[in-house]
């Protein structure tokens, strides 16, 4: 699987077919987000798929478990590549998700929002940093037998060293000099995939380019050199 999944965070499906054709050949594929989801639905998602590159569905599920499962067999003629949960729902939400899932959809807990930082936990009622919650959630999911996390890349390097075959998900990438806008924990996609990262969820920096096909090939040609290669 190619690393980087392109975000497409627009209401509208011809939009976001133009990228996914734009995009198609150098993306591992396509992130389909709830504002997606909510205008178009699941018409929506296979008329994006028509371009043949697996869908990433971050819909980040959140109820009991029965509802959740239900939730999961009515997206599973989908056929989802990556489907979110959130780590939050517990033990048993995350197991009856994964129970719920095609076979090759890799069911993923979201830990800590990007766009959260230590004040915010703090202020919802959660002790200790982000990197604290992440931890201990991602210990949840792994009992819960699902197939990974969504953290920051502030925090992947330690997911990956306590879940070595976890499948780790990094959103609020950014390329070095672009703007972080609502993100608060970002790192370069370098960074992120030499610290461990499975795939990586860019956004904006690729879908505002003037030539989203650029933009990709640009960063994708950053992630083929080695280390050393990078620092010259």
């Amino acid at each position: 699987m190619k690393p980087i999944f392109v975000a497409v965070d627009t209401p509208d499906v011809h939009k976001a077919a133009a990228i996914a054709r734009k995009v198609c050949g150098i993306a591992g594929g396509i992130k389909l987000g709830l504002e997606f989801f909510c205008a178009n639905g699941r018409e929506g998602v296979l008329r994006v798929a028509e371009h043949r590159m697996p869908i990433f569905l971050d819909l980040k599920l959140h109820d009991i478990p029965n509802t959740v499962a239900k939730a999961v067999e009515a997206l599973a003629p989908l056929d989802p590549a990556i489907l979110t949960v959130h780590a939050a729902g517990g033990i048993e939400m995350m197991r009856a998700a994964r129970a719920a899932a095609p076979r090759r959809t890799r069911v993923v807990g979201v830990t800590v929002l990007t766009s959260l930082d230590q004040g915010d936990l703090a202020a919802a009622g959660t002790a200790g940093s982000p990197a604290e919650q992440v931890a201990r959630l991602a210990a949840l999911a792994r009992e819960a037998g699902i197939d990974g996390i969504v953290c920051s890349g502030e925090e992947v390097a330690a997911a990956r060293a306590a879940w070595p075959d976890g499948f780790l998900v990094v959103p609020g990438v950014r390329p070095a000099g672009t703007e972080v806008a609502d993100q608060k924990r970002v790192v370069t996609p370098r960074q992120a995939l030499d610290d461990g990262a499975s795939v990586l969820v860019i956004g904006r920096p690729i879908t505002a380019a003037l030539d989203p096909a650029r933009a990709i090939a640009d960063i994708a040609a950053d992630l083929t050199q080695t280390p050393e290669e990078a620092r010259t």
